[in-house]
């Protein structure tokens, strides 16, 4: 199967007024796409618009909300309307909430899917149709957490699951009717985003990310390779496929890993805001493009490079991740290296 170059595709790209969907933009604009913008947030789209026209870009802006399938078809419709066909659909949407799962009420739970899991649906549901015919790609935004799971992200691990479950199927059934559409699942490792700010929190401090965070640069290069070159599914981060492998191979370690280093890690010390306005059930209210919330991100491997097939490599990535996953859940008071002061 062969796309097209970036600078001839029309590409559709939610949840683009923030982290990895602005950041995706702004490069797939400025490499010569052009770009069908999608969010809730009107404001931030129309001045993400202005922004890349300035620049020389062609781009329209769409209000959408992914969760609501007439919406998610419109979006479509004013593609087609202005630029008469779609080439790559991106499904980046996406919100979380922090907190345990008893805690957390239905009505929250609801939302989170209906943006990160029925979002992914009605926006790859939409993209076949019109893809069918032409071909091109259809690029999904899951998570490292679409193959393990921490705790306080219950429900936001149980939806990028059900996206990876989705995206699979979904691939199968369009290898199997032989049609000319590359189905990919980009899996990223934490990334510096405004995903902490944005997610609904019940916790009594402010949540973080774990380290190693991640630049959204690396995403965006990820999801604009796969636009060119299909690919099954990609890895952003070696600690999103080391997390990967020690899932898989030593589930019951990984979860002593979770229930200990993951708590803390995504807890600041900073007590949760009373004023504090997330965007599950409404758009950014703050309606600033922003990329990045300034988390340190890590200074290796901050260029992204298509997934590795390779056995050696990937089992010498496993065992170091499994070596430190030992090191963290042994008990303290073992010596001079179990002491915790």
């Amino acid at each position: 199967m062969r796309l097209k170059r970036l600078s001839d595709q029309v590409i559709v790209i939610t949840g683009a007024t923030s982290g990895i969907g602005l950041t995706t933009a702004r490069m797939a604009a400025a490499r010569g796409a052009k770009v069908v913008l999608a969010a809730r947030g009107e404001e931030a789209l129309e001045q993400l618009e202005q922004q890349l026209r300035q620049r020389g870009a062609e781009a329209l802006a769409v209000p959408t909300d992914v969760g609501k399938k007439d919406e998610v078809h419109a979006l479509a419709q004013a593609a087609l309307k202005r630029f008469g066909r779609i080439d790559t659909w991106v499904n980046n949407a996406g919100i979380s909430i922090f907190g345990r799962a008893e805690e957390v009420s239905e009505e929250d739970n609801h939302r989170l899917f209906q943006t990160n899991f029925w979002g992914v649906v009605n926006g790859s549901l939409e993209a076949v149709k019109h893809l069918r015919q032409s071909g091109g790609a259809l690029i999904n935004l899951g998570s490292e957490l679409s193959e393990v799971a921490v705790p306080l992200q219950g429900m936001y691990a149980a939806s990028k699951h059900a996206v990876k479950g989705y995206t699979d199927a979904l691939r199968m059934e369009l290898e199997h009717d032989k049609l000319p559409i590359s189905v990919t699942l980009v899996k990223p490792a934490a990334i510096d985003t405004m995903f902490p700010v944005h997610a609904k929190n019940y916790m009594d401090v402010e949540p973080t990310l774990p380290a190693p965070v991640y630049p959204p640069e690396m995403v965006a290069e990820a999801i604009l390779d796969a636009a060119q070159h299909p690919r099954r599914d990609v890895f952003v981060g070696n600690a999103a496929k080391a997390n990967a492998i020690g899932g898989f191979t030593l589930p019951s370690l990984f979860d002593k890993l979770g229930a200990s280093a993951m708590w803390d890690q995504q807890r600041t010390k900073k007590p949760s805001r009373w004023f504090r306005s997330d965007a599950l059930h409404s758009s950014d209210p703050t309606q600033e493009l922003q990329t990045r919330l300034g988390i340190q991100t890590t200074g290796a491997d901050t260029s992204y490079r298509p997934v590795t097939r390779s056995p050696l490599k990937l089992a010498l990535l496993g065992g170091g991740m499994l070596a430190a996953a030992w090191m963290l859940t042994r008990p303290a008071g073992t010596g001079e290296q179990g002491r915790t002061d």
